[in-house]
Formats: C-alpha cells, sequence, structure tokens
C-alpha cells in the first residue's frame, strides 16, 4: 500500500525535486501550488501526510493549515511546514498552528523523506507494516484476519474493506461518499445510505455484546475509528440515548 502526498509548493523546479525523491521511496505524490486548490485536494484525495509550503498563491500555509485543522475530515491529516522562513516565531507560529514538522529551506531532500517516514510511523502506524492496531483491534492484512482483544472477529468483504481504511487513518472522519470511494470505488453506483447498513454490520461485528463502541458517528459529517466514540445498545449500532459526538 502507498502512501499518499500532497506536496503544495509554488516553485517548479523544488515540486520535481521532492517529487522524484518521494516516488523513488515508493510514495504517490499529489502536487499544487494554490492554498485553495489544496484544500480541496486534501478533501478530495484523502492525502497520508501534505507537504506545505508558507509562501504559496491565493492563501498561505499558515491559513491552509490552520483551516485544514478546523475541519473534521482534515484535522487528522499529518501536516509538515516546508519553508524557507527559518526565525524562531515562524517555526512557533506554525507549529502553534498545527504542523507536525518543520522543515526550512534550504534542506535535504534524503532528510525530508526521512521526516515523512518518521511522521507516519509515529501517526499513521497503520501505514508502516502489514499488520493494522487500534483500540485493540488488530488486523492481519497478508491472513485476512482480524481480532479484537485476542479474540476472532468474523467480517464479510465488505465491512473487512471498511474496517481497513478505517484502521488506516484513525481518528479521522469520514463522510459517507468519501467512505463509499475509499471502499467500493469512485466509478460504482452505490448509495450513501448503504454505508450505514454496513457500518452497522461492522459494529455488531467488533463490539459484540457488551464491548465498547470504537466507531464513533459524527453528526453531519460521518464516521471515525475513535477509542473515545460514543457506547451503543448491544448489537444495535445505535448510540445509547441516541446521542451523537
Amino acid at each position: 500500500m502507498r502512501a499518499r502526498i500532497l506536496l503544495v509548493e509554488d516553485d517548479s523546479n523544488l515540486v520535481e525535486l521532492v517529487r522524484y525523491n518521494l516516488e523513488k521511496e515508493g510514495f504517490e505524490v499529489i502536487a499544487t501550488h494554490d492554498g485553495e486548490e489544496a484544500l480541496a485536494l486534501a478533501e478530495d484525495e484523502r492525502p497520508d501526510v501534505i507537504i506545505l509550503d508558507w509562501m504559496i498563491s491565493n492563501l498561505s500555509g499558515i491559513e491552509v493549515c490552520r483551516r485544514l485543522r478546523r475541519e473534521p475530515e482534515t484535522a487528522g491529516v499529518p501536516i509538515i511546514m516546508l519553508t524557507a522562513r527559518a526565525e524562531e516565531g515562524d517555526r512557533v507560529r506554525g507549529l502553534e498552528t498545527g504542523a507536525d514538522d518543520y522543515v526550512t529551506k534550504p534542506f535535504s531532500p534524503r532528510e525530508l523523506v526521512a521526516r515523512v517516514r518518521a511522521l507516519l510511523r509515529r501517526l499513521r502506524p497503520a501505514l508502516s507494516g502489514g499488520q493494522l492496531e487500534y483500540g485493540g483491534l488488530v488486523m492481519d492484512t497478508t491472513a485476512h484476519k482480524v481480532t479484537r482483544d485476542g479474540v476472532p472477529v468474523q467480517l464479510g468483504p465488505t465491512e473487512f474493506r471498511l474496517l481497513r481504511h478505517f484502521l488506516e487513518h484513525p481518528g479521522r472522519v469520514f463522510s459517507r461518499e468519501q467512505l463509499l470511494d475509499a471502499v467500493w470505488g469512485r466509478d460504482v453506483y452505490v448509495e450513501q445510505r448503504t454505508v450505514d447498513v454496513h457500518i452497522r454490520r461492522l459494529r455488531k461485528a467488533i463490539n459484540g455484546e457488551d464491548l465498547p463502541d470504537l466507531i464513533r458517528t459524527v453528526r453531519s459529517a460521518g464516521y471515525a475509528l475513535d477509542a473515545d466514540g460514543v457506547t451503543v445498545a448491544a448489537g444495535t449500532g445505535a448510540p445509547v440515548g441516541g446521542t451523537t459526538r
């Protein structure tokens, strides 16, 4: 599985340099020089890491970072600021706005790749190997097996793909449309309410009779794999008392 990188940079030569080094290491790279387009791509393409320059067209990188952190769909995406602004105050501002790492120009492409890998290991451990883990759930993607707290979990093919997608992006909220694109594919027409059906099945399978619900329902937004999710009535997939978070 290839991690997807969104590169937001207005220097075309630098874009090609970074793209070459990332793709050589097996990453998929999407690039733009425009802050407004970066926000749209972050929502539509669901990158695993965003490399963000400060000085870009239409919106500054710092404003893009701020807006990404405000939206549930992109709040959890790791961000590396890549900029010529090297003053301590700039670093502090970038990190306080929500960047996970801050790299100043000039920089070593090898170091940037290493930082991307380190960020993925820390914030997206699911992307670093064939076994995905979160909140007691363990998925062996090679053997196609799932356990929770050591107990086997039986899943249908769609529920398996749905859970894998959640495990690859723990804590991140996905809309029904985004889940349809990721799990069913963009070329397949499926009604959005189908997602709700499979979420209920997935909840029933992984929660059993009395385990805490690991799938959080976000009103008017979608679903997330989140250990702080709501408690549900056993076997129903419906939030107790009808509340959501």
